[in-house]
Protein backbone atom coordinates (compact mmCIF):
# COMPACT_ATOMS: atom_id res chain seq x y z
CA UNK A 1 0.00 0.00 0.00
CA UNK A 2 0.94 3.92 -0.83
CA UNK A 3 1.33 5.99 2.16
CA UNK A 4 -1.75 7.27 1.94
CA UNK A 5 -3.93 4.17 0.90
CA UNK A 6 -6.25 3.08 4.06
CA UNK A 7 -8.66 -0.10 3.75
CA UNK A 8 -12.30 0.11 5.12
CA UNK A 9 -13.66 -2.27 7.06
CA UNK A 10 -17.53 -2.78 8.23
CA UNK A 11 -17.77 -5.19 11.42
CA UNK A 12 -21.08 -6.64 10.93
CA UNK A 13 -22.24 -8.93 13.96
CA UNK A 14 -26.03 -10.28 13.82
CA UNK A 15 -26.29 -10.56 16.95
CA UNK A 16 -27.59 -6.81 18.33
CA UNK A 17 -29.35 -6.59 21.78
CA UNK A 18 -31.57 -3.85 20.27
CA UNK A 19 -32.38 -4.81 17.23
CA UNK A 20 -30.91 -9.02 16.58
CA UNK A 21 -29.77 -9.35 12.98
CA UNK A 22 -29.64 -5.79 12.33
CA UNK A 23 -27.19 -6.25 9.25
CA UNK A 24 -29.64 -8.22 7.08
CA UNK A 25 -32.35 -6.02 7.62
CA UNK A 26 -33.68 -5.26 4.78
CA UNK A 27 -33.68 -1.06 3.25
CA UNK A 28 -35.13 -0.49 0.01
CA UNK A 29 -34.72 -4.15 -0.98
CA UNK A 30 -31.56 -4.98 0.07
CA UNK A 31 -29.57 -6.02 3.45
CA UNK A 32 -28.52 -2.81 5.69
CA UNK A 33 -24.98 -4.05 5.23
CA UNK A 34 -24.81 -3.80 1.49
CA UNK A 35 -25.72 -0.26 1.72
CA UNK A 36 -22.78 0.48 4.09
CA UNK A 37 -20.84 -1.42 1.57
CA UNK A 38 -21.88 0.46 -0.96
CA UNK A 39 -21.38 4.08 0.68
CA UNK A 40 -17.94 2.23 1.56
CA UNK A 41 -16.85 1.36 -2.02
CA UNK A 42 -17.35 5.45 -3.20
CA UNK A 43 -15.07 6.39 -0.88
CA UNK A 44 -11.28 6.62 -1.70
CA UNK A 45 -10.80 3.25 0.43
CA UNK A 46 -8.18 0.63 -1.99
CA UNK A 47 -9.87 -2.38 -0.21
CA UNK A 48 -13.75 -2.28 1.46
CA UNK A 49 -14.33 -5.90 3.63
CA UNK A 50 -17.01 -6.91 5.60
CA UNK A 51 -15.84 -8.48 8.78
CA UNK A 52 -18.27 -10.79 10.03
CA UNK A 53 -19.05 -13.56 12.72
CA UNK A 54 -22.44 -14.86 10.73
CA UNK A 55 -22.44 -16.97 7.57
CA UNK A 56 -25.82 -15.88 6.77
CA UNK A 57 -24.19 -12.25 6.59
CA UNK A 58 -21.38 -13.39 4.60
CA UNK A 59 -23.92 -15.34 1.92
CA UNK A 60 -25.83 -11.96 1.90
CA UNK A 61 -22.82 -10.37 0.68
CA UNK A 62 -22.01 -12.73 -1.42
CA UNK A 63 -24.14 -11.30 -4.76
CA UNK A 64 -22.59 -7.95 -4.50
CA UNK A 65 -19.01 -9.82 -4.99
CA UNK A 66 -18.31 -8.29 -1.79
CA UNK A 67 -14.80 -9.08 0.21
CA UNK A 68 -15.81 -10.84 3.25
CA UNK A 69 -13.24 -11.80 6.39
CA UNK A 70 -15.01 -14.32 8.75
CA UNK A 71 -14.24 -13.49 12.33
CA UNK A 72 -14.50 -15.05 15.57
CA UNK A 73 -18.02 -14.49 17.63
CA UNK A 74 -16.27 -13.81 21.29
CA UNK A 75 -15.69 -10.01 20.18
CA UNK A 76 -17.10 -7.19 22.18
CA UNK A 77 -16.65 -4.69 20.05
CA UNK A 78 -15.69 -3.33 16.40
CA UNK A 79 -11.78 -2.56 17.20
CA UNK A 80 -11.80 -5.92 18.35
CA UNK A 81 -12.80 -7.34 15.10
CA UNK A 82 -10.99 -5.23 13.14
CA UNK A 83 -7.54 -5.93 15.03
CA UNK A 84 -8.57 -9.79 14.02
CA UNK A 85 -9.31 -8.56 10.91
CA UNK A 86 -5.81 -6.85 10.30
CA UNK A 87 -4.30 -9.99 11.31
CA UNK A 88 -6.23 -12.28 8.94
CA UNK A 89 -4.55 -10.09 6.19
CA UNK A 90 -1.50 -9.92 7.48
CA UNK A 91 -1.34 -6.15 7.33
CA UNK A 92 1.98 -4.48 7.58
CA UNK A 93 2.04 -2.41 11.14
CA UNK A 94 1.73 1.20 9.28
CA UNK A 95 -1.34 -0.22 7.14
CA UNK A 96 -4.20 2.22 7.97
CA UNK A 97 -7.71 0.52 8.34
CA UNK A 98 -11.48 3.32 8.54
CA UNK A 99 -13.88 1.16 11.21
CA UNK A 100 -17.43 2.06 9.25
CA UNK A 101 -19.94 0.36 11.06
CA UNK A 102 -22.52 -1.71 9.92
CA UNK A 103 -25.29 0.27 10.67
CA UNK A 104 -24.67 3.88 8.87
CA UNK A 105 -26.23 2.90 5.47
CA UNK A 106 -26.09 6.49 5.10
CA UNK A 107 -22.74 7.30 5.67
CA UNK A 108 -20.99 10.10 3.58
CA UNK A 109 -17.82 8.65 1.44
CA UNK A 110 -16.31 12.36 2.21
CA UNK A 111 -16.29 11.73 5.71
CA UNK A 112 -14.80 7.94 5.15
CA UNK A 113 -11.86 10.00 3.29
CA UNK A 114 -11.52 12.83 6.19
CA UNK A 115 -10.62 10.45 8.97
CA UNK A 116 -8.30 8.57 7.48
CA UNK A 117 -6.89 11.94 6.21
CA UNK A 118 -6.77 13.30 9.31
CA UNK A 119 -4.37 10.12 10.83
CA UNK A 120 -2.48 10.36 7.69
CA UNK A 121 -1.82 13.80 9.07
CA UNK A 122 -0.57 13.27 12.39
CA UNK A 123 2.00 10.70 12.31
CA UNK A 124 2.04 10.37 16.02
CA UNK A 125 -1.57 9.71 16.66
CA UNK A 126 -2.91 5.95 16.97
CA UNK A 127 -6.63 6.71 16.09
CA UNK A 128 -8.06 9.64 14.09
CA UNK A 129 -12.50 9.78 14.88
CA UNK A 130 -14.57 13.21 14.03
CA UNK A 131 -17.08 15.36 15.48
CA UNK A 132 -19.50 17.69 15.31
CA UNK A 133 -20.90 20.73 17.04
CA UNK A 134 -24.02 20.37 19.59
CA UNK A 135 -26.56 22.92 19.16
CA UNK A 136 -29.41 20.69 20.91
CA UNK A 137 -30.01 21.45 24.55
CA UNK A 138 -31.18 17.67 24.52
CA UNK A 139 -28.45 16.10 22.56
CA UNK A 140 -25.74 18.20 25.11
CA UNK A 141 -27.61 16.50 28.38
CA UNK A 142 -28.69 13.20 26.60
CA UNK A 143 -26.14 10.34 27.71
CA UNK A 144 -26.55 8.56 24.78
CA UNK A 145 -24.98 11.17 22.51
CA UNK A 146 -21.28 11.05 23.52
CA UNK A 147 -19.25 14.08 23.88
CA UNK A 148 -15.62 14.66 23.25
CA UNK A 149 -13.07 17.97 24.23
CA UNK A 150 -10.23 18.20 22.36
CA UNK A 151 -7.16 20.62 22.48
CA UNK A 152 -5.88 23.04 20.02
CA UNK A 153 -3.91 20.69 17.89
CA UNK A 154 -7.32 18.32 17.63
CA UNK A 155 -5.71 15.95 20.00
CA UNK A 156 -8.57 14.05 21.75
CA UNK A 157 -8.54 15.04 25.65
CA UNK A 158 -11.18 13.42 27.00
CA UNK A 159 -14.72 11.66 25.91
CA UNK A 160 -18.01 11.74 28.10
CA UNK A 161 -21.36 10.81 27.99
CA UNK A 162 -21.57 13.88 30.74
CA UNK A 163 -22.16 17.38 29.05
CA UNK A 164 -18.17 18.17 28.82
CA UNK A 165 -16.94 20.78 29.14
CA UNK A 166 -18.94 22.07 32.37
CA UNK A 167 -20.14 25.40 31.89
CA UNK A 168 -19.70 26.75 35.88
CA UNK A 169 -22.02 29.93 35.23
CA UNK A 170 -24.52 27.72 33.27
CA UNK A 171 -24.22 25.12 35.78
CA UNK A 172 -27.86 22.54 34.74
CA UNK A 173 -30.27 22.36 31.66
CA UNK A 174 -32.68 25.45 32.73
CA UNK A 175 -29.79 27.92 32.01
CA UNK A 176 -28.86 26.60 28.66
CA UNK A 177 -32.85 26.81 27.79
CA UNK A 178 -32.99 29.90 29.09
CA UNK A 179 -29.79 31.19 27.16
CA UNK A 180 -29.65 29.00 23.84
CA UNK A 181 -26.75 31.66 22.68
CA UNK A 182 -24.63 29.41 25.12
CA UNK A 183 -24.59 26.54 22.42
CA UNK A 184 -23.04 29.06 19.44
CA UNK A 185 -19.49 28.35 20.43
CA UNK A 186 -16.73 24.82 19.35
CA UNK A 187 -17.25 24.24 23.23
CA UNK A 188 -19.48 21.15 22.83
CA UNK A 189 -18.92 18.82 20.38
CA UNK A 190 -20.72 14.96 19.11
CA UNK A 191 -18.46 12.56 18.46
CA UNK A 192 -19.18 10.53 15.44
CA UNK A 193 -18.18 6.72 15.98
CA UNK A 194 -16.10 6.63 12.98
CA UNK A 195 -11.68 5.39 13.29
CA UNK A 196 -9.12 5.39 11.39
CA UNK A 197 -6.38 3.25 12.96
CA UNK A 198 -2.92 2.01 12.71
CA UNK A 199 -2.53 -1.69 12.54
CA UNK A 200 0.60 -1.66 14.69
CA UNK A 201 -2.38 0.19 17.66
CA UNK A 202 -4.65 -2.56 16.77
CA UNK A 203 -1.99 -5.51 17.20
CA UNK A 204 -1.57 -3.78 20.62
CA UNK A 205 -5.10 -2.68 21.67
CA UNK A 206 -6.09 -6.72 21.76
CA UNK A 207 -3.95 -7.59 25.15
CA UNK A 208 -4.95 -4.33 27.02
CA UNK A 209 -7.61 -4.87 29.97
CA UNK A 210 -10.72 -2.09 29.99
CA UNK A 211 -9.40 0.80 32.10
CA UNK A 212 -11.87 2.09 35.20
CA UNK A 213 -12.98 5.37 33.00
CA UNK A 214 -14.25 3.13 30.31
CA UNK A 215 -15.97 0.42 32.81
CA UNK A 216 -17.56 3.67 33.75
CA UNK A 217 -18.63 5.50 30.60
CA UNK A 218 -18.47 2.61 28.69
CA UNK A 219 -16.44 4.09 25.83
CA UNK A 220 -13.74 1.90 24.20
CA UNK A 221 -11.90 4.90 23.27
CA UNK A 222 -11.02 5.79 26.85
CA UNK A 223 -8.50 2.57 26.51
CA UNK A 224 -6.48 4.27 23.88
CA UNK A 225 -6.66 6.86 26.04
CA UNK A 226 -5.98 5.37 29.36
CA UNK A 227 -2.47 3.81 27.87
CA UNK A 228 -1.43 7.18 26.30
CA UNK A 229 -2.34 6.83 22.82
CA UNK A 230 -3.12 10.08 20.94
CA UNK A 231 -6.61 10.41 19.11
CA UNK A 232 -7.06 13.11 16.54
CA UNK A 233 -10.69 14.66 16.04
CA UNK A 234 -11.11 16.56 13.28
CA UNK A 235 -14.54 18.47 13.02
CA UNK A 236 -16.69 16.79 10.27
CA UNK A 237 -16.73 18.41 6.76
CA UNK A 238 -20.62 17.22 6.01
CA UNK A 239 -23.52 16.28 8.46
CA UNK A 240 -23.54 12.98 9.32
CA UNK A 241 -27.07 11.36 9.09
CA UNK A 242 -27.89 9.22 12.32
CA UNK A 243 -27.05 5.63 11.96
CA UNK A 244 -29.32 2.39 13.06
CA UNK A 245 -30.06 1.73 16.29
CA UNK A 246 -33.56 0.84 17.23
CA UNK A 247 -36.70 -0.34 15.00
CA UNK A 248 -37.53 3.58 14.69
CA UNK A 249 -34.19 4.74 13.32
CA UNK A 250 -34.75 1.42 10.43
CA UNK A 251 -38.32 2.77 9.93
CA UNK A 252 -36.73 6.44 9.17
CA UNK A 253 -33.93 4.93 6.82
CA UNK A 254 -36.46 2.81 5.05
CA UNK A 255 -38.69 5.62 4.53
CA UNK A 256 -35.59 8.02 3.50
CA UNK A 257 -33.96 5.21 1.11
CA UNK A 258 -37.20 3.79 -0.58
CA UNK A 259 -37.89 7.40 -1.57
CA UNK A 260 -34.74 8.28 -3.05
CA UNK A 261 -35.85 5.75 -4.91
CA UNK A 262 -39.13 6.70 -6.64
Amino acid sequence: MSPREYIAVIPARHGSSRLPGKPLAEIAGEPMVAHVWRQACQSGAVRVVVATDDARIADAMAPYGAEVVMTAAKHLSGTDRLAEVAERLGLADESVLVNVQGDEPLIPPVLIDQVADRLFDDPQASIATLAEPIADVEALFNPSVVKVVRALSGRALYFSRAPIPWNREAWDRNAFLEQPTLLETDAWLRHIGLYAYRASFLAEYRDWQPSSLERLEQLEQLRALHYGHVIQVALARVPNPAGVDTAEDLARVRALLEQGER
